[in-house]
């Protein structure tokens, strides 16, 4: 190891000596040398983390988890996590990774003060922390929106990620390790790496050095665009070793939107199930080609069948691009082209097919629910939610359910910051059962704000101890 890095640093002073050679060898005095390829270079980037910095704040959230006592005995302590994020409008939405937040008590955000406008060299600070709600997280994509009560603040927009090229230099902000205000610089490693084949989701793999506490924070593009949320890394070591992700600015400003708009994502969905083909699929199958995606389930009556797909077709491609992976494939399909009609090219066969397909926008429960609750009747303010008593017209939209008793929650209101989410079922208030609204409003009704609780709820299809401290 120590061998090869002595090659990469004595490779890296090389090139920098090159660059700089012509300037050394024509005597040009320091004071004189701006107009040098590295001192433009330098004044570009200072020049672009001065601008973009003001919009990235620091996501302080602290919560009340489980902890070992000397004793050994389980015990409740406040734990702290700090992350990033970033400003996409300047009426205060934020966005960060859902990671960051989920399962908060209280969400903070550390404003960034730009230097004055007549020191304009000036080192931007930390500013104001603000209170922060937390509109929605998307899970599956690891994205949260959170709101603060402030306007007029510096913003970012979106980029498009699509754009993006390998090699390409982009600029990763954020509080690495809980220091505010950080900029580390890298290229672009890969502009569509699957990481899990079981997650449609695609990243953008940057070398841009990033580590824990950037989590939530923006990658830039040269023109301070956000073309991606900084989301994890890679690591043997738990630090940078050149192998960060982050998600791509088109689906976050997707996410983003659907978020603020309605708390939760509404995905898109064509009826019909793919896996990737491998060389030995191809080979037992007979398939036409040794890569693309084969169709393993096409639902009776689904717009994919009513388009024309049939179990066994080969894709190769959507909207003329070639499908590189499922994910991708995937992403496309659920995130980004929602309610519009896609053009697949097939093989069947010896045939070559192109079949136009709609995307249809995938409703779930929550949503029919959301539209006949009424909000204020519903509401529970302390522990900020909009829930609904569980009958058996419920219980029957939620196959993975295992206690069919409790309080469904349909939305998040108020401004407590509980760590529920849309789609917990609550069975019960510091070990006392829970079957309706009424019971529920009961039994948090006693306590005081500050006053801690612990519900016991299902998500997932999994049993979860929350603490929570009642606003």
């Amino acid at each position: 190891m120590e061998s090869s890095w002595q090659l990469r640093a004595t490779g890296l002073a090389s090139a920098l000596a090159l660059l700089a050679a012509p300037l050394g060898a024509q005597g040009v005095p320091r004071s004189e040398a701006g107009t040098g390829p590295l001192q433009q270079l330098g004044t570009a980037i200072e020049a672009l983390a001065r601008r973009v910095s003001p919009a990235v704040v620091q996501v302080l959230v602290t919560g009340l988890g489980a902890s070992q006592s000397q004793s050994g005995e389980g015990v409740l302590e406040r734990q702290r996590v700090i992350g990033s994020g970033v400003i996409v409008d300047s009426a205060g939405f934020i966005v960060t990774n859902a990671h960051v937040v989920r399962g908060a008590g209280r969400v903070r955000v550390a404003l960034t003060v730009a230097p004055e406008p007549e020191n304009p060299g000036g080192r931007p600070i930390v500013g104001p922390v603000l209170e922060a709600r937390v509109i929605g997280l998307d899970v599956e994509t690891d994205l949260a929106v959170l709101k603060v009560d402030t306007t007029r603040l510096p913003a970012l927009r979106f980029g498009d990620s699509d754009r993006l090229r390998k090699g390409e230099l982009v600029f990763a902000f954020g509080s690495p390790a809980g220091l505010a205000n950080s900029v580390t610089m890298g290229v672009v490693s890969s502009v569509a790496r699957e990481l899990d084949p079981e997650r449609p989701v695609v990243y953008i793999q940057t070398d841009a050095p990033i580590n824990p506490g950037n989590s939530g924070g923006p990658l830039v593009d040269g023109n301070g665009t956000v073309v991606g949320i900084n989301t994890l890394i890679l690591s043997e070591s738990g630090g940078s070793e050149g192998l960060g992700f982050a998600i791509p600015s088109g689906i976050a400003q997707f996410v983003y939107q659907e978020l603020r708009r309605h708390g939760h994502v509404h995905r898109g969905i064509i009826g019909a199930t793919a896996l990737e083909i491998t060389p030995l699929l191809a080979s037992a199958l007979g398939l036409p080609r040794n890569y693309g995606l084969l169709l393993e389930d096409v639902a009776p009556g689904g717009p994919a069948a009513v388009a024309g797909l049939t179990i066994g077709d080969v894709v190769v491609a959507l909207n003329d691009q070639p499908v590189a992976n499922l994910a991708e494939f995937v992403t496309e399909l659920t995130l980004r082209n929602v309610g519009r009609t896609v053009r697949l090219d097939v093989l069947r066969g010896s045939d070559h097919l192109t079949i136009d397909v709609p995307v249809a926008e995938q409703r779930d429960s929550l949503d029919r629910l959301i539209a006949t609750v009424d909000p204020e009747q519903n509401l529970v303010p302390s522990i900020g939610i909009v829930g609904v008593t569980l009958d058996s017209g419920i219980v029957g939209q939620l196959p993975e359910l295992r206690v069919p008793e409790g309080v469904l929650v349909v939305a998040r209101a108020g401004a407590a910051v509980s760590g529920l989410e849309p789609g917990d079922v609550i069975h019960g208030v510091n070990r006392s059962r829970v079957t309706s609204l009424e019971e529920l409003r009961t039994a948090v009704q006693g306590f005081r704000p500050g006053d801690v609780i612990v519900l016991e709820i299902e998500r997932d299809g999994g049993f979860h101890y929350m603490p929570l401290e009642i606003d």
